[in-house]
C-alpha cells in the first residue's frame, strides 16, 4: 500500500529481458537504501517486489502481466523512474490510498506552464474514466493528484512547485504514455451497488448504530 506521495527520483541501470518477462536493475537514492530484500516498491505508481539488493541498487522482475498493464516495459537504461516506499501504519496519509496496481495507460495530450505550475491533460481509458471525479484523486505514474476537471476520458491536472521537482512528470511531453490508477474507493461503490445478491438497504438511525456510525442509547 502507498500513498502516491513520491520521496525521490531513481535511475533505470538495465533492463534486461528474461523470455517474455523483463527484471529492472535500478539505482537509488542514498536516503531510500534501507529497503529491504522482499520489501515491496511503488515504480511509476507499479507495486514491484525487491528481488535483489546491493549497495545502493535493487533488482525488480517485471512479469507479463505487468509488461501489459503498464509502460514499465517502455523503459530505457538512463531514464529516471518515480520511487516510494511501501506505506507504514505510523505514517501519515498525506495523498491517498495506491495500490500500486495499475488500472491503464493514459496518454499525455496538453501540457501548458503556468507561471510555477504545470497544467497538464491526460486522456485515459473509458473503463478508469467512469471512476473519476472532480476534485477527487488520482495516481499518475504513481503521483497522487487532485483532478480539476473531468470531461469525458480526459482529465486537468496542475502539477505544483514540489511535484515538479520530485518526480518525472516535468519530463514527460504530449504523446507520452502514463500509468493510470484510479481511487480505490470508486471501485469498492461500484462493487457493493452491482453485487447480484445485494438486497435494498433503508437508511435509518437504526442501520447507523447497528454499524457502528452512531452510538446507540
Amino acid at each position: 500500500m502507498f500513498t502516491g506521495i513520491i520521496e525521490d527520483r531513481g535511475r533505470i541501470l538495465k533492463m534486461e529481458y528474461r523470455g517474455q518477462e523483463k527484471r529492472l536493475t535500478i539505482e537509488l537514492p542514498q536516503h531510500l537504501t534501507d529497503v529491504q530484500l522482499g520489501d515491496s516498491i511503488n515504480i511509476n505508481g507499479v507495486c514491484l517486489t525487491i528481488v535483489q539488493k546491493g549497495k545502493q541498487e535493487i533488482v525488480t522482475d517485471l512479469s507479463q502481466e505487468t509488461l501489459q498493464k503498464s509502460v514499465l516495459g517502455e523503459l530505457k537504461e538512463g531514464d529516471q523512474v518515480n520511487l516510494e516506499r511501501a506505506l507504514r501504519l505510523t505514517d501519515r496519509l498525506g495523498g491517498h490510498i495506491v495500490t500500486g496496481h495499475i488500472d491503464g495507460i493514459g496518454m499525455i495530450i496538453e501540457k501548458t506552464k503556468e507561471r510555477d505550475f504545470l497544467q497538464i491533460k491526460i486522456r485515459i481509458p473509458k473503463s478508469v474514466s467512469k471512476y473519476v471525479v472532480s476534485k477527487g484523486s488520482i495516481a499518475i505514474d504513481g503521483v497522487s493528484l487532485t483532478v480539476n476537471e473531468s470531461s469525458g476520458d480526459e482529465i486537468r491536472l496542475t502539477l505544483i512547485p514540489f511535484t515538479i521537482e520530485k518526480t518525472t512528470l516535468f519530463n514527460k511531453t504530449v504523446g507520452d504514455r502514463v500509468n493510470v490508477e484510479a481511487d480505490i474507493l470508486g471501485k469498492y461503490v461500484e462493487r457493493l451497488l452491482t453485487r447480484e445478491d445485494k438486497k435494498p438497504v433503508k437508511l435509518d438511525w437504526s442501520f447507523l448504530k447497528e454499524h457502528g456510525f452512531i452510538k446507540g442509547e
